[in-house]
């Protein structure tokens, strides 16, 4: 019998997957670790060595089970491409024949079909992690000019039973987004953040002597402090839900200089390489609610609806708008990122912390990576190519399918209005409303035409003033604009000369 060769990706780690029910020995898993797959961005080094160590972990528990495992290591030979080690792979095994699961990269789906030869046949299959999948998304939203996602999540609740009673939404209502916006009280006290602990040494070794181009730190390679594999991923998410899930409600879009995890399970590495399942997370949540009184209905519902809701809303808009939803440039920006996107040396407090976080851990919550760090890019007018390549490089949990929606879409308003309502821009008013950025920043966040007045508020009006005539019809911005128009023409030259004098100096801020 021709043996099979059922190619495992490093974002594919799911143990529950129907291949490893039954083992064969006319059945070898690869694994392949190539510089081509960690190269096409600027990757942060924990990302890297998260799941390079994933992997190994993953494929010594199939050898563990009495699974067939071919795996190269990133030293193991000087080729770089991923085709070429997959060749070699099947002349060693002696088979033609590969079987991969169904990327979620249109990248990958790509460059695996363009391998399908006389001499080479792939396949795939479903990598049975999704809850939804994209004909369902298409058929929904059949001659549809943008996507809702409310409409999406509800289906979804529906079909699930996620959170519902009968037919209805648990509560009343099937949206409880307005009470996720509390800011952290002044002497909070955050409860500790739960890490486990692995160490990578080795792996972070064999990263640097390949010489990997990547960014951020990894302080010690004994202390790597995110999941590696099924059980350590749900040792996190039990402890949060024990410790942390009941305020993650009221205090899922604050901010502070005083803590990087704050109330967020952090579970976006693990689910993202599939080393748990979205529902069975879910049904967790819901069971945690629906068992402890202490837990509001505003944390079940705000974090049920970031993967029922928004992770899978966004995988399928990524399938049915790929591939020219990677060009999309609606307000034709095209100035560079500045280079304190890489840095975090910026007088700005906002951007300062939420990106020196960045490099320190490859992570930020949603809110700093939305109102942060993509309000500044999308008011400067960055280049939303630029923008994605920092984005998905610099989180551990960022993927293209879910990264470019989020970045493109929601965050640069770059598809004009096919996922995002309006656009999310904010001045300083929002960062101050929502955590304490602005105490003892080196610019005045009440001040919008001096000096020293914060650069987020001279680029907000100045956005909505360049950009009048793509959004002035937009209903939702209606009370922007007339607040803007009520302005005197003294000071709205005031704040053209300070934004123009904002642009020409990014690196400077």
């Amino acid at each position: 019998m021709n043996p099979t060769i059922r190619l495992v990706l490093g974002d594919q780690l799911n143990p529950l997957h129907s291949w490893y029910t039954t083992t064969s020995k006319n059945i070898t898993y690869v694994f392949i670790e190539c510089k081509e797959e960690a190269s096409y961005a600027p990757h942060h080094i924990q990302k890297v060595v998260g799941i390079f160590t994933s992997m190994r972990d993953f494929a010594q528990r199939l050898r563990d089970q009495g699974h067939q495992v071919w795996y190269h290591h990133i030293l193991d030979s000087t080729a770089a491409e991923l085709s070429s080690i997959l060749y070699s792979a099947c002349q060693e095994i002696g088979s033609s024949s590969v079987v991969c699961q169904e990327p979620d990269e249109y990248r990958v789906k790509q460059y695996l079909q363009k391998l399908n030869s006389t001499t080479l046949h792939l396949s795939f299959e479903s990598s049975e992690h999704f809850i939804s999948s994209p004909s369902e998304f298409q058929e929904m939203f059949k001659g549809k000019k943008s996507f809702l996602m409310e409409t999406f999540y509800r289906k979804l609740r529906k079909r699930t039973g996620l959170l519902m009673d009968g037919k209805e939404p648990h509560g009343g209502k099937w949206n409880l987004d307005h009470q996720n916006r509390k800011k952290l009280p002044k002497n909070h006290l955050l409860p500790p953040v739960y890490l486990p602990i692995t160490d990578v040494t080795e792996v972070y070794r064999d990263v640097q002597q390949a010489g990997l181009r990547t960014i951020g730190t990894l302080q010690d390679p004994k202390q790597f402090y995110w999941p590696t594999n099924t059980d350590q991923a749900w040792e996190v998410f039990d402890h949060w839900l024990n410790h942390k899930f009941g305020l993650f409600g009221d205090f899922q879009d604050a901010m502070t200089v005083k803590d990087w995890a704050l109330y967020h399970s952090r579970i976006s590495f693990a689910l993202n390489t599939k080393m748990i399942d979205p529902l069975e997370v879910c049904r967790r949540a819901e069971n945690k609610y629906r068992s402890d009184p202490s837990i509001a209905l505003n944390a079940a519902e705000g974090f049920i609806r970031q993967i029922l809701g928004w992770r899978e809303f966004m995988r399928s808009v990524y399938w049915t708008s790929m591939p020219d939803f990677a060009s999309v440039n609606y307000f034709n920006h095209k100035s560079d990122l500045p280079d304190w996107f890489w840095t975090g040396k910026t007088k700005m407090k906002c951007q300062e912390h939420t990106i020196t976080q960045s490099l320190q851990y490859g992570y930020a919550h949603h809110i700093q990576r939305l109102m942060v760090t993509g309000n500044f890019a999308l008011l400067a007018g960055i280049d939303p190519d630029q923008v994605d390549q920092w984005y998905l490089g610099i989180y551990v949990d960022a993927f293209e399918w879910v990264e470019i929606t989020n970045t493109r879409g929601m965050s640069q308003y770059a598809d004009g209005g096919k996922i995002a309502t309006k656009p999310y821009v904010a001045s300083a008013n929002y960062m101050n409303k929502m955590g304490d950025y602005c105490t003892n920043c080196s610019y005045d966040h009440k001040t919008k035409t001096e000096t020293n007045s914060c650069p987020l508020n001279t680029l907000y009006w100045d956005f909505f003033d360049r950009n009048r005539s793509k959004l002035d019809t937009n209903f939702r911005l209606g009370m922007v604009y007339r607040t803007y128009d009520k302005m005197g023409p003294e000071l709205k030259d005031q704040i053209r000369k300070r934004a123009h004098y904002v642009h020409e100096h990014l690196n400077e801020l």
